[in-house]
């Protein structure tokens, strides 16, 4: 029986690294996964609520809070097979495209609330 693994665009890439990195990496992609909810939770939290904001500015930090849990898995798994790629092939790490949305929906979203307090 072979050893089919998936995906194969990543395993079928160099070799088998020491099984630490990889096990590190996919400790990185299950807390991007964990982060992933808790977005998801704070933006139905937002809205289910109630809290005393703007509701207009409340409504827009739970969206973007969900959309980004709902878009954060994929560029995870995105980053999970880049780096495991990397590392298969002894070449330096990516850098992490999933860094930069949480930066931009914390702003995002901090913004909101701020503006949702302001113009209650």
């Amino acid at each position: 029986m072979s050893d089919v693994r998936f995906p194969r665009s990543v395993y079928g890439t160099g070799s088998e690294p020491d099984p630490r990195f990889s096990l590190a990496n996919e400790r990185t992609f299950l807390a991007w996964m964990r982060t992933a909810l808790a977005l998801i939770a704070g933006g139905v939290a937002l809205e289910a609520l109630g809290l005393d904001l703007q509701p207009a500015f409340r409504l827009a930090g739970s969206v973007v809070l969900i959309a980004a849990g709902l878009g954060l898995p994929i560029l995870a798994w995105l980053e999970w097979g880049r780096t495991e790629r990397a590392l298969r092939a002894t070449s330096p790490l990516p850098g992490s495209a999933t860094s930069i949305l949480l930066t931009v929906t914390i702003v995002l979203v901090g913004g909101l609330v701020l503006l949702g307090i302001v113009f209650r």
